[in-house]
């Protein structure tokens, strides 16, 4: 007697997915105004069926002042690559923009890394470093820097990591 597979009946395994967006996680850009010649940009993770334990949005990261003057012009740059439709001018007015995933991860890493930077060659080299970086990566930093117990140390590895000279040598004779 030949051994045939059943089809299978319940309903999980009829289940497909409507729309493959619902299975990510939904982030968003805010921008808003706080005073003469500052603003500030925010990531935002918003609520989805990929991430249901969030009830309410959660704020990723920020940046603003000096630290966003001084890469404003790459963010604007990698926004528009993405086809987000960001200019300098929005910034006058409260908005909102949805983001990839993938824009997302990197976006808040680099608001994080950068905000207590003061130094600009290795606020230069932190953003170019994070520029460089793959979507795991970036993830990978984001979420140690969010879930851990003391993200402050990880986020000065990081800086320590990517501001270290590429070619050390030893100064021992």
């Amino acid at each position: 007697m030949k051994n045939h597979r059943l089809a299978p009946t319940n309903s999980r395994a009829k289940r497909t997915v409507a729309d493959p967006g619902l299975a990510l996680p939904r982030y968003e850009l805010r921008a808003r105004t706080l005073g003469a010649g500052d603003s500030e940009l925010e990531v935002w993770q918003l609520p989805s069926p990929a991430t249901p334990r969030l009830k309410v949005a959660v704020r990723v990261a920020g940046l603003h002042g000096r630290n966003l003057e001084m890469v404003e012009h790459r963010v604007m740059k990698r926004l528009k690559a993405s086809g987000v439709p960001f200019d300098a001018s929005a910034l006058r007015f409260a908005r909102q923009w949805p983001l990839p995933e993938e824009l997302a991860l990197t976006l808040g890493l680099l608001f994080r890394a950068l905000a207590p930077m003061r130094s600009r060659d290795n606020l230069r080299a932190v953003v170019e470093g994070i520029e460089a970086m793959g979507k795991e990566e970036a993830s990978y930093w984001l979420g140690m820097a969010m879930h851990r117990k003391n993200p402050r140390r990880v986020l000065s590895a990081l800086r320590m990591l990517l501001t270290s000279p590429r070619n050390q040598t030893s100064a021992r004779p």
